[in-house]
């Protein structure tokens, strides 16, 4: 029997429905803790609410600038600054977007021919295999592997052919929540400039790392700024996920590029929502610090919990996530089966890994827990699925 969805283009057989969609439906139909899909329970800073109250009740609510709002660009532009030392034209080099999943469409659709190729760090997050497919592309994945997830030079060199368009890099990296080194920053920057290469840099994580490490930008590494388009957005940093306010930084000539895609998908988006973010951006380096602290904290405590289960964890440097070895409670090692089958055991939602792999089966035994919940919540989980090993 064939699996062809009806109607669905064949660019795009083989997606089918997202797996957020898929384990928050489930989470809801079983009352569940959902630490599948990435998103806080808890509101951002009132500075930033309030800021988007004063802008719907002061009329900003009709259709923005294409390109943004000014006082957003000049945020953007002011925080990339502030935060890296570098220098952009908010007129020219920035463009806002519904989020950071437009930016990654947008720029895709644009930049991208069919039968081109993008060289991508997996596991990934699934938009990227979804975007390359609607604009005729092919993804071509470098696998990272646990417990370190170091970036293979080698591989990055292997998987480069004269198809290759870009190389799309996430750094904070979701799943696995590795923060690339320098080092690796350098190695992939010698790849793209010596092939002449595009660098689409996906940062929406930027300040959420852990131990003392720090965001690296690829734009800011020798020879790189001319060829790199920077994604960021303000839901994860400003817990306000829902928003869809995100952005593209780069060279006039590729952010006018991607404007021209932008453009016929949305066209603009979040009017009251964009001066708010602007507001976030502007927020003191204690605001910073503190989000990073609290993360880590809530990294700890879950981590510790899941080892206190029995699961083989793979502590994360940032993000949202972390990412366990499932063998040592189900030795066939079935990750979907076992999300599936996790919140009717003990009440808990999580993500199989193997949807972020081109190959499934080099993930089947990974599973991904978000830790951007209370702390209550966090110990609620670990109780739960204590009950996995009792």
């Amino acid at each position: 029997m064939s699996d062809r969805v009806p109607y669905l283009s064949s660019k795009l057989q083989g997606l089918g429905t997202t797996i957020f969609g898929e384990m928050s439906a489930l989470a809801v139909a079983t009352d569940s803790v959902n630490l599948g899909q990435g998103f806080p329970d808890s509101d951002g800073p009132r500075e930033v609410l309030d800021a988007a109250i004063a802008a719907i009740n002061g009329g900003q609510n009709q259709y923005p600038p294409l390109i943004g709002v000014p006082s957003l660009r000049a945020a953007i532009v002011e925080h990339q600054h502030r935060f890296y030392g570098m220098t952009f034209d908010p007129d020219t080099e920035v463009l806002v977007t519904c989020g950071a999943s437009e930016a990654l469409a947008s720029t895709m659709i644009a930049l991208l021919d069919t039968g081109d190729e993008v060289v991508t760090f997996e596991p990934s997050y699934d938009m990227y295999s979804a975007c390359a497919a609607m604009s005729g592309a092919t993804i071509k994945p470098v696998t990272l592997r646990p417990p370190a997830y170091a970036a293979d030079i080698d591989e990055v060199r292997a998987a480069i052919t004269p198809r290759t368009k870009l190389i799309l890099l996430n750094t904070p990296h979701n799943p696995t929540g590795k923060v690339f080194t320098r080092e690796e920053m350098l190695a992939i920057a010698d790849v793209a400039i010596e092939h002449d290469l595009i660098v689409v840099t996906d940062e929406v994580y930027e300040h959420l790392i852990f131990d003392g490490l720090r965001h690296i930008p690829m734009a800011d590494l020798p020879g790189m700024r001319e060829r790199t388009l920077t994604i960021s957005s303000g839901g994860k940093t400003f817990n306000t996920t829902g928003w869809k306010v995100g952005w593209v930084v780069g060279p006039a000539a590729l952010v006018s590029a991607v404007r021209t895609a932008k453009q016929y998908l949305t066209y603009v988006h979040s009017g009251p929502f964009q001066p708010a973010i602007a507001a976030g951006l502007r927020l003191p380096d204690a605001f910073y610090a503190e989000i990073a602290a609290d993360l880590q904290a809530k990294r700890d405590r879950l981590c510790a919990g899941l080892v206190e289960t029995g699961f083989e964890v793979f502590e994360p440097r940032g993000t949202y996530f972390v990412t366990v070895d499932i063998r040592p409670l189900r030795a066939d090692g079935d990750g979907y089966a076992f999300c599936r089958d996790l919140p009717h055991r003990c009440g808990v939602v999580a993500i199989p890994n193997e949807v972020f792999y081109v190959d499934p089966r080099r993930g089947r035994h990974l599973v991904r827990f978000a830790f951007c919940k209370r702390f209550e919540v966090l110990d609620e989980a670990v109780s739960r699925l204590k009950a996995l090993s009792g």
